[in-house]
């Protein structure tokens, strides 16, 4: 699983996989600011119904 380092540095291909994969995801959703990463995942995690693990066990 990718750690939030390796994320940040790949974050336009991950929001890609993301948005092909949960189409329900908008760029507000997926908009990465710096100390709000927590907010962030808890946007995701609300709207696709997975947890953080699972969602970042698809970039493995």
């Amino acid at each position: 699983m990718p750690n939030s380092q390796e994320i940040k540095g790949n974050w336009n291909e991950f929001k890609g996989k993301l948005k092909q994969k949960y189409a329900e995801l908008t760029d507000d959703d997926l908009l990465y600011e710096e100390g709000k990463e927590d907010e962030m995942w808890g946007r995701i995690e609300k709207k696709v119904g997975k947890t953080k693990k699972e969602i970042k066990s698809l970039f493995e």
